[in-house]
């Protein structure tokens, strides 16, 4: 700042303690402070650090001497003269440069090198005292300087604008051409675009425009075809391709675009030169070995005799010394044709291009208004557009695949509204990526949420990017991709769509896309993505018959024939017990009894069935009737690192009853069997291991253990009789079980993997279960058959909800539709469709019937069909309501991580922080020595357990399992029971802690 001699600088506040430490001397007394919004004015004394300054002025003038002596010498040999910053009055101004197009430098700018622009534009514009230039350019870009001394020189008028008028487009259009009259205009193309084509043609190059001169710099040149058609016919508007870099302030070329090729009405495709240099400026073209060409294509190095800038802490250059640019031309007949620079030519499918290219070919389509294109992470092209009219992304991507290179069809488009700049005037390539990264984050729906949904995008991406007729409306199985069009470029940006689409990069598929058909691409991408759980799934299990194909036999692997003491019509020797399953259901097969006995008709009966079950999923485990309306409460219960709650001491401990060790991970949720007199109790879960397990809920002892046919995630069902249970495993079976000793008594067959847990309808002894063919079964498991199959629209992966007044069956699916089905027919009564994908399953009581969404929301309808309220929570929702015991409360997790509890108008009566997403279910319960509270369990992925007070939230304690938890948890008397990933089932016992 002393060799500048700089007498006045402007410091941000926050960085004025900085600069005051740094500039201590300078400022000791008779400082001037000028504020102004966040910026300080400070006027220097340099006198007051003369004698500091000595000693290094007698440094320099040892080192000047010394380099005087050098260049003596040199010039002696080389004849080369030296510009020296330290010389008075050499520099005219210092700026920093952005960076946009390069690395930011401080580049301080001699009069010498800057006085050549000014003279050459007053003649190359005509400038005179009746023009009115617009100062379109910041101070800090050096444009600005042309734009200022130019017309101060002339005695023309300078119009400044204050920068809220220049980012609105129409006003800055009304400001300039209507109330100002301007007539030389010096802006970067990104400006001018701004402006849109409409508005350019009728008011900036319009037939009657006050705009004498046109120069546009900065920025590659728009196409000569584009350019044309901003021009309203008549416009006589002269106009400047100008070109230039910082590093040699300001500008180096210009070329006056021809009166016939503006006028001309042809498509031209021919790029716009470079054209002559400006005063005292030298143009070369050099090839990468760093010799001079004539001809062919190379890097553009601009300089001159006194076109000489100091870059950074450069203190003396050689006079006629050349910038590299980081531009490249092609040069042709002696004409210098821009190409792009350094960092827009990037190596994309193995190939070069120029991102400008892209542009310029987007641009020249009549239904784009302006574009931008980004190298988005160096890793996708990404196409932004400004739209004239309403337009179809398909539409845009067969145009350009007309005009481009398979390498330079871009990943992605965007469309917006204006294209940001900065305040340069260039485009804003920052925001642009920060535009994108939203469009990401704002576009759910472009993304995956579930299975069904894999499958038609992928035939919409083959398509597409094959350029397949849409008239074929499905695209066969079998369908290779590489005999069909496809190559190596196509299948790269196939692998780059799928891989966006589902979120994560899948290994080995762009060989898979090669090699292998739609449906062998498919079932790649669903064993590495939705089967990524199961961290030791073999290769060799890829391949598979289609399920179809799969006998009964083949599944049972050995016939069973052992004598059988079990009824065959669910009537006779009925086990009488109770059994329990995620969400707080809870049934007892005594009743189920009692009403086929009695031949009561399901809907004069179901009444009493439910009020006795509710009672009953209370008084099972707490002799006291739960009474008494829920508090209004909004609590919110945090809890911290050291899953230590916000509120109140913990009340609850666990400990580890027993464990049982499955093999692998344990999604599947538990089945709890209690005999009617209490004495004995069974848990029944199935595992990714094919292992199907019975436990003793007291000691842990396994009953016995069933190989299945693949992984299991369905959660098991008790049938009618108690004497069966029933599950659904991934080679699309059901198996049914005898549930004492775990023979395979009778498997069915869908057309794809079961997820879905089964239903029991207790008036018939029907089992409802869902398959990801798209169907819900009705099975009688008694005489084994499937009583119907319903189609439904879309995958079934969540279990569906039987309700008895009335008696409906509540079927969901993962394309986001809610059905109501009569469970004697199949036939459906009503459906909704929710628009996302439905994960967790209905649940149903006396009134209404819930069910979680993707989208966040929990949604609540009539038995008839019609929404009653919706409750948004922070994150998608697989977890599945749970029901409280008055029907006053439901409960569920989120990915938010949070544990909700609504009342029944949808209202929040306390939400719960907990550490992790939550997927499982939660489970209301007394515990039988807090006979007074109603607790809730709930299960976060993180494989932490929390037990809340279910009416205030108030966490009573936390317990983390070694492994993540999808499984949801049930509670018997004092004991939890649930999965882990760690290949383990837990039985924990929940212990009261009474220490204040």
């Amino acid at each position: 700042m002393k060799k500048c001699d700089l007498q006045y600088i402007l410091v941000e506040k926050k960085q004025i303690n900085k600069f005051k430490a740094s500039y201590e001397s300078v400022l000791n007394y008779g400082t001037i402070t000028v504020e102004h919004n966040d910026l300080v004015l400070f006027r220097l004394h340099w006198e007051n650090v003369a004698m500091n300054l000595m000693l290094n002025d007698r440094q320099d003038k040892n080192e000047k001497e010394n380099r005087k002596d050098c260049m003596n010498s040199e010039q002696s040999k080389e004849g080369k003269e030296h510009m020296d910053v330290r010389l008075k009055y050499c520099l005219a101004y210092v700026l920093h440069t952005s960076g946009t197009t390069g690395t930011p430098k401080i580049v301080r700018v001699p009069h010498a090198c800057i006085l050549p622009n000014v003279q050459h534009f007053r003649i190359l514009f005509d400038i005179t005292q009746e023009d009115v230039l617009f100062l379109a350019s910041p101070l800090t870009f050096d444009p600005s300087i042309v734009e200022i001394f130019v017309a101060l020189s002339s005695g023309a008028s300078l119009l400044i604008v204050p920068t809220s008028v220049k980012v609105l487009p129409s006003k800055l259009a009304a400001v300039l051409f209507s109330h100002h009259k301007v007539t030389v205009l010096q802006a970067t193309p990104t400006l001018l675009r701004r402006f849109g084509s409409q508005l350019i043609k009728s008011t900036v190059l319009s037939a009657n425009t006050s705009l004498r001169v046109l120069a546009l710099g900065g920025e590659a040149f728009p196409s000569l075809t584009v350019l044309n058609s901003w021009r309203e016919e008549g416009n006589k508007t002269q106009i400047f391709n100008i070109y230039g870099i910082t590093e040699v302030s300001s500008w180096a070329t210009f070329y006056r675009i021809p009166e016939d090729i503006l006028n001309c009405t042809l498509k031209c495709e021919l790029p716009v030169q470079l054209g002559c240099p400006l005063f005292e400026t030298v143009v070369e073209v050099r090839d990468t070995n760093g010799f001079t060409i004539q001809e062919g294509s190379g890097q553009v190095f601009l300089g001159g005799k006194n076109r000489v800038c100091f870059l950074d802490d450069e203190v003396t250059v050689p006079l006629g010394t050349m910038r590299a640019t980081g531009d490249f031309v092609t040069v042709k007949d002696g004409e210098i044709f821009f190409l792009g620079r350094k960092d827009s030519q990037i190596k994309r499918h193995g190939k070069r291009l120029n991102t400008e290219l892209v542009q310029q070919v987007a641009e020249q389509l009549q239904q784009v208004e302006t574009c931008a294109v980004t190298w988005y992470n160096q890793e996708k092209l990404i196409l932004f557009i400004v739209p004239k009219e309403n337009l179809v992304k398909d539409y845009i991507f067969k145009e350009l695949q007309k005009h481009l290179p398979n390498h330079a069809i871009p990943d992605e488009l965007v469309f917006i509204d204006t294209l940001p700049f900065t305040s340069h005037g260039k485009m804003d390539v920052s925001e642009l990526n920060k535009i994108y990264l939203d469009y990401l984050n704002s576009k759910p729906e472009n993304k995956l949420h579930g299975k069904e949904e894999l499958w038609e995008k992928l035939q919409y991406l083959w398509k597409s990017i094959l350029s397949l007729s849409e008239d074929a409306l499905k695209v066969p199985d079998e369908s290779l991709f590489s005999n069909i069009g496809g190559d190596s470029l196509k299948s790269i940006r196939l692998l780059f769509e799928i891989e966006r689409l589902v979120g994560t990069s899948v290994p080995g598929l762009l060989e898979v896309i090669l090699s292998s058909s739609l449906s062998e691409i498919y079932n790649h991408i669903l064993q590495t993505v939705f089967m990524d759980e199961d961290q030791t799934f073999s290769k060799s299990n890829s391949k598979k018959r289609k399920l179809s194909d799969i006998t009964q036999e083949e599944a049972i692997e050995k016939p069973s024939h052992q004598k059988s003491v079990l009824p065959l019509n669910g009537d006779n020797e009925i086990n009488a017990c109770i059994a329990l399953s995620r969400g707080s259901q809870i049934f007892s097969l005594s009743m189920a009894r009692f009403l086929t006995k009695s031949g009561d008709h399901p809907l004069a009966c179901s009444s009493e069935l439910i009020a006795q079950t509710n009672i009953l999923n209370f008084k099972s485990l707490n002799p006291s009737v739960l009474t008494g309306q829920p508090k209004d409460l909004c609590c919110v219960a945090k809890v911290s690192e050291e899953e230590k709650p916000m509120m109140g001491p913990k009340k609850m401990e666990f400990c580890v009853r027993w464990r049982s060790d499955t093999g692998k991970c344990v999604d599947a949720s538990p089945l709890v069997v209690v005999d009617a007199d209490k004495s004995s109790a069974t848990v029944y879960i199935g595992s990714h291991s094919h292992r199907m397990k019975a436990v003793d809920l007291y000691s842990g002892k396994m009953k016995w253990e069933q190989l299945l046919g693949d992984r299991i995630e369905s959660s098991a069902c008790v049938s009618k009789c108690g004497n069966f249970i029933t599950v659904g495993c991934y080679n699309g079976l059901v198996y049914v079980l005898q549930s004492n000793n775990g023979e395979k008594y009778w498997v069915f067959t869908t057309e794809d993997a079961v997820k879905s847990s089964p239903t029991l309808d207790p008036t018939t002894g029907l089992l409802y279960i869902g398959s990801h063919d798209q169907h819900v079964y009705a099975l009688d498991i008694y005489k084994k058959k499937c009583v119907w199959k319903l189609k439904c629209e879309g995958t079934v992966f969540s279990s569906p909800c039987l309700s008895l007044i009335p008696h409906h069956l509540y079927c969901a699916t993962l394309r986001g539709v809610l059905l109501a089905v009569k469970p004697a027919t199949g036939n459906v009564i009503w459906k909704h469709s929710c628009g996302k994908p439905l994960f967790s399953s209905p649940r149903c009581f006396q009134e209404y019937v819930c069910i979680g969404c993707v989208d966040g929301n929990l949604l609540c309808f009539t038995h008839l069909g019609e929404q009653v309220w919706q409750f948004s929570s922070g994150g998608p929702i697989f977890s599945s309501p749970c029901i409280s015991a008055t029907e006053k409360e439901v409960f569920f997790g989120s990915h938010d991580c949070f544990i909700y509890c609504c009342d029944m108008s949808g209202h929040l009566q306390w939400k719960c922080e907990t550490t992790s997403r939550v997927y499982a279910t939660p489970f209301a319960f007394h515990h039988h020595n807090r006979s007074s509270e109603t607790l809730l369990a709930a299960a976060s992925t993180d494989g932490k357990l929390w037990i809340f007070e279910s009416r205030s939230g108030q966490l009573q304690g936390v317990y983390e399992l070694p492994g993540e938890v999808f499984s949801s948890p049930v509670v018997w008397e004092s004991m939890l029971i649930i999965g882990c990933r760690n290949n383990y089932i837990y039985c924990l016992d929940l212990l009261c802690n009474n220490k204040k």
